[in-house]
């Protein structure tokens, strides 16, 4: 079996570092998201950033290596939207998924006037300042990738591989198409049917961007879903507790 990691943002593929050691002896997948990090490739045009799109190239990848079927996909934030993407395009390729918010059932709620404080970092990436005030100035995106790690991190500390994150974003050009993922998938309600691959839905305790209590429609959008809280957690749950991960990634595994 295959096992599928997607990381989220501002984040890379060794935010999985710690899950591949807890998954020894599977064969895993960590690949590049296009414009995210290292996977900006520097390209001057435009690519498309919807989750759609993201989800297609995912697919591409893995028919290359061979992954028709028999996978199991986990993806954390924007990586969690791309795999629930790629889980709708073609159910027929996943035993299971491990996945973490956000998901359609969220709505409209993360838009409330009384969230502004939490969700002002999606306004600000969707107006041209943004890349004009941080892209290709490493200073500025030390400063701001780190109070977005420090902020939604349960122990408000950076990552253990800060200086390689930074490094990747700060690269002219980098954070600017990182950021076109917010243009292109604005809000989480969707209308799409139910995804019907079994899935682990881990909701960390301490992420300050969704409440647990956003939990409630998960069997509308899952016809097969099941809820673990994961205590001592922010949003980062690959990087704050990689056992969780992947112990729920084994609970999958044939």
């Amino acid at each position: 079996m295959t096992v599928v990691l997607l990381h989220g943002w501002p984040g890379l593929p060794s935010d999985y570092d710690q899950v591949v050691c807890h998954l020894s002896g599977e064969r895993v997948i960590v690949p590049d998201l296009a414009g995210f990090g290292a996977g900006f490739t520097g390209a001057s045009t435009a690519f498309d950033a919807t989750a759609a799109a993201h989800a297609g190239r995912l697919l591409s990848q893995l028919d290359e290596a061979g992954v028709t079927g028999g996978a199991v996909i986990s993806g954390y934030d924007i990586g969690s939207r791309i795999a629930q993407a790629a889980l709708r395009a073609d159910p027929d390729r996943f035993d299971g998924a491990v996945l973490t918010p956000a998901y359609p059932g969220i709505g409209d709620r993360a838009a409330s006037p009384a969230l502004a404080s939490t969700f002002w970092y999606q306004h600000f990436h969707r107006e041209p300042v943004a890349g004009a005030l941080i892209d290709g100035d490493e200073r500025a995106v030390r400063t701001y990738l780190t109070y977005i790690w420090e902020t939604w991190r349960a122990d408000a500390a950076p990552p253990p591989h800060l200086d390689e994150v930074v490094a990747a974003y700060a690269r002219p050009g980098a954070f600017a198409a990182s950021i076109e993922w917010y243009a292109a998938n604005r809000g989480y309600a969707a209308d799409e049917g139910p995804i019907t691959v079994p899935t682990t839905m881990l909701w960390a305790e301490q992420d300050p961007l969704f409440p647990i209590e956003w939990a409630d429609n998960l069997p509308q959008h899952f016809s097969d879903v099941h809820l673990e809280i994961v205590p001592d957690s922010g949003h980062f749950v690959p990087v704050e507790r990689p056992d969780a991960v992947a112990k729920a990634i084994r609970s999958h595994l044939r």
